[in-house]
């Protein structure tokens, strides 16, 4: 089936920007959550009652396997409700627990492959970046670079700031669309250190939180194991790890370009993404390279406009707005001070 584009809100602002200039050393500025610019109004989940018709007055159960069910008790089966709105003792159907269990061990299974792998080496980290923590900065603070830029085109440095302000809102509002609703491709591109990896960290931690599959891969990591799985020592094959990437339902590829200066990184890249381009599965790439330093084959499918939505982030690197001697900074999360 055709994928349907997407809104053409965010396309439109999701276009492709003229790269924007190189940003120098930047100084401190103040620390506000996006959320509460964005003044955005809570997501509404919907809520299944696929359990209503059984023999139990308890609305809802406990996460985990059947063991834990508040339901069933661990039997993982429960009596329907007759007509009468008695329970039918002759018959049973199975808890709720237990039809949500293949869709739980998947995503188990996929987050401790994650982990015995190592295919992103700060993952920790990377578990922790969600929405409610992203930050946007009220100051950027440009270059000498930058400075003569804004002066030959008569812009004030608050013209400037409003601008990155408004593109990082921007990229938060696709993000969060996409976490919601993954369609298609989104490609997030910018310097190092705008916000490209917390955003697609984001997305997928928002998929685990709704027990959703989800798998985030830093590229040159996955390559690395990849080479490592023709090693007769390894313990996972080439096809598993290949295929895994490959089919995952909703795929985050961090850090695109600088690994495939070699002609079989640039194949067997190719190769996920040109799989994924031709079954229309979900994709969220990131890249601190043009399009033009990378490979035409690749770039072509990533800028698609009946699949991909491509985004650049103006935001110069947030982690050189804080001297060095800070290790931790002030957020602002839900309208409250982080300590």
């Amino acid at each position: 089936m055709p994928l349907k584009r997407r809104s053409t809100r965010t396309c439109a602002n999701g276009v492709i920007l003229p790269p924007f200039w190189r940003a120098g050393q930047q100084k401190a500025g103040v620390m506000e959550h996006i959320g509460d610019i964005l003044k955005r109004s809570p997501t509404q989940t919907s809520t299944s009652r696929a359990n209503t018709d059984i023999w139990s007055d308890i609305e809802g159960e406990e996460e985990g396997s059947p063991a834990s069910c508040s339901i069933c008790h661990g039997t993982g089966f429960v009596h329907p409700l007759l007509p009468s709105g008695k329970p039918d003792y002759r018959r049973t159907i199975p808890c709720r627990c237990a039809r949500d269990r293949p869709a739980r061990e998947r995503l188990e299974n996929q987050q401790s492959s994650l982990m015995a792998y190592h295919w992103a080496p700060q993952f920790e980290l990377q578990k922790s970046m969600t929405f409610d923590n992203f930050e946007l900065r009220n100051v950027f603070n440009p270059s000498e670079e930058q400075l003569e830029k804004l002066k030959e085109e008569r812009r004030t440095l608050q013209e400037y700031r409003e601008e990155i302000r408004q593109n990082l809102k921007e990229a938060y509002r696709l993000a969060l669309d996409f976490a919601e609703s993954p369609e298609g491709w989104l490609l997030f591109m910018g310097q190092y250190g705008c916000g490209k990896t917390h955003l697609s960290a984001a997305i997928v931690n928002y998929r685990y939180q709704h027990k959703q599959p989800a798998l985030f891969v830093v590229v040159p990591e996955f390559l690395d194991h990849l080479r490592s799985t023709f090693n007769p020592e390894s313990k996972i094959s080439y096809d598993h790890l290949f295929e895994r990437v490959k089919t995952a339902p909703l795929l985050v590829l961090d850090d695109l370009g600088e690994q495939s200066t070699t002609h079989w990184a640039r194949e067997k890249l190719y190769q996920v993404l040109n799989y994924r381009y031709n079954a229309q599965l979900a994709t969220v790439i990131t890249t601190s390279y043009s399009l033009d330093e990378i490979d035409g084959a690749i770039s072509s499918r990533l800028i698609d406009p009946k699949i991909s939505v491509p985004f650049r982030i103006m935001a110069p690197d947030h982690r050189g707005d804080l001297p060095p001697s800070e290790s931790t900074r002030k957020t602002y999360r839900r309208g409250k001070k982080a300590r």
